[in-house]
């Protein structure tokens, strides 16, 4: 073969370092970007935190006042004239690099990077709790109960081995052998270990350590009154049928019972009150806390969006920093305070540009579900995110960045954006119904059924029909189990 040199032209696409720092800082959520940016305050001396001051005459400047500057140049997103909204850039918009020599004014707005207006006053916004854990709560009930150093020490070998669940997870034998006999003055009997449990268990949650549910439920019912009514009854179905009453197979149970129906009720009654899950009044999954991102209010008819204020930090550039660059007499030190310069301004730049793709991504969900936002989950439209790539003129793949992780608190409560976002489901008259509105339609149908005689998925499809909305039985099903709703024989219940 022959070689040979060609020319061709041809284009193609390159990932700059800017770009690529704004589609990273699009895609963080809250607590990621304060990071974010707290690791650029630390890495770049221009970069400072904008700090508001006031005079002794000045009032407090509106929070708002910095959006308000900028609303005349924004476009409006809404076509129904109902929702508030600003213009985004688009990615494509950053250039390769900004001149030094032209002035700040003109890349980057006068105003820190900041919010357009304060969130609602409600703590609720902040979700997030923290409580001590079951073995903690354990060992201080142990220390303030009188324990000899033997059964203290078995009292400690029985909390370690409790779960988060409440259960003892080994046998007495178990724990007998695992306590080391060199550090106690005499040999442990396996009755010593019965008894020393039997005394956690009356710690607080009642039934704390049980080795079963069966046990868990018979330590609830013996502290009640001897005097109680069906209480009797009520160990001896525990006792006996427990597998009956998990089952809820009560008509097996009143015949080896030979309780009537009535009876049964009263017993079913007196079970319910009790805590299956005793554990679950201490031990608790760890929030996360979330922090929204922008807010939805409906402020004279009209649903406005709003970022959250206190989402990030204000940062602006070190003005005085910056203008020594201009003055060193050392080149090193100008180049530096250059180059820091110019990171400075791409960074608040990416700021700005993730804030406005937010605002603009979020007035145009705003503006598709405004039904939600009126009259809730049964009223949500059906939306993918092609969908709002076409309306806004961005790329499937930069809404789907800025709608993760990302939060909106709304009048209805804190929802992630990609909520809003569902699968189309065809009706009968050639329409579409969301599949968020149908979960909604099947709670609320779950919510209202007889508990004697519960809905089966077969009915509820046939209901849904009936109001014109077409969806297959195992349609259904999924939906059902997605919302950790049991099977109708699951939901039967005699109270």
């Amino acid at each position: 073969m022959r070689q040979s040199l060609q020319l061709r032209l041809g284009q193609q696409l390159t990932m700059t370092p800017q770009l690529q720092q704004a589609i990273r800082l699009l895609q963080l959520s809250t607590l990621d970007l304060q990071q974010e940016i707290q690791e650029a305050l630390d890495a770049n001396p221009l970069l400072e935190i904008e700090e508001e001051h006031y005079g002794d005459n000045d009032l407090p400047r509106d929070k708002n006042s910095a959006a308000d500057s900028d609303s005349d140049t924004q476009n409006s997103t809404s076509n129904q004239d109902e929702v508030e909204s600003g213009d985004a850039l688009n990615n494509d918009s950053i250039s390769d690099d900004l001149p030094m020599d032209v002035s700040w004014d003109e890349y980057i707005s006068a105003a820190p990077v900041a919010s357009s207006g304060p969130m609602p006053d409600d703590e609720s916004i902040y979700q997030g709790e923290t409580t001590e854990t079951l073995h903690d709560y354990l060992m201080w009930q142990l220390r303030l109960t009188p324990f000899s150093a033997i059964d203290e020490a078995i009292a400690t070998a029985i909390i370690e081995a409790i779960d988060d669940n409440g259960l003892l997870t080994v046998s007495t034998e178990d724990l007998l052998d695992s306590i080391n006999h060199d550090e106690l003055e005499e040999e442990i009997e396996l009755d010593e270990i019965e008894a020393v449990l039997k005394r956690v268990q009356m710690f607080d949650p009642i039934g704390i350590g049980a080795r079963s549910l069966q046990e868990g439920l018979l330590i609830q019912l013996n502290q009640f009154s001897s005097q109680t009514p069906w209480l009797n009854e009520t160990k001896e179905v525990v006792c006996n049928y427990i597998d009956l009453l998990g089952n809820r197979d009560y008509r097996t149970l009143m015949k080896k019972t030979k309780l009537k129906e009535a009876q049964l009720k009263e017993v079913m009654t007196l079970i319910h009150s009790l805590n299956p899950k005793p554990a679950a009044t201490i031990v608790r999954e760890e929030s996360e806390y979330v922090i929204p991102d922008v807010s939805v209010k409906k402020v004279k008819g009209r649903w406005k969006v709003e970022l959250n204020p206190d989402s990030m930090p204000k940062i602006r550039v070190n003005d005085h920093y910056a203008s020594l660059g201009r003055n060193c007499k050392s080149q090193s030190d100008s180049q530096f305070i250059r180059s820091h310069l110019q990171e400075a301004k791409w960074f608040i730049k990416s700021l700005e540009q993730r804030n406005d793709t937010l605002l603009k991504v979020t007035n145009c969900i705003v503006q598709q579900q405004q039904a939600f936002f009126e009259h809730g989950e049964e009223a949500m439209k059906p939306m993918v995110l092609n969908d709002v790539a076409e309306m806004v003129e961005m790329h499937e793949s930069t809404i789907s960045r800025v709608t993760t992780q990302k939060y909106m608190h709304t009048p209805r409560g804190i929802f992630e954006l990609k909520y809003f976002f569902s699968s189309h489901v065809n009706t009968e008259n050639g329409g579409e119904c969301s599949s968020t509105a149908i979960r909604a339609l099947i709670k609320k149908l779950v919510a209202a059924e007889n508990p004697v005689k519960p809905l089966s998925d077969s009915k509820i499809t046939d209901i849904l029909a009936e109001q014109g909305i077409k969806v297959a039985r195992r349609t259904i099903a999924k939906y059902r189990e997605s919302l950790a709703i049991p099977p109708s024989n699951q939901r039967k219940s005699l109270i």
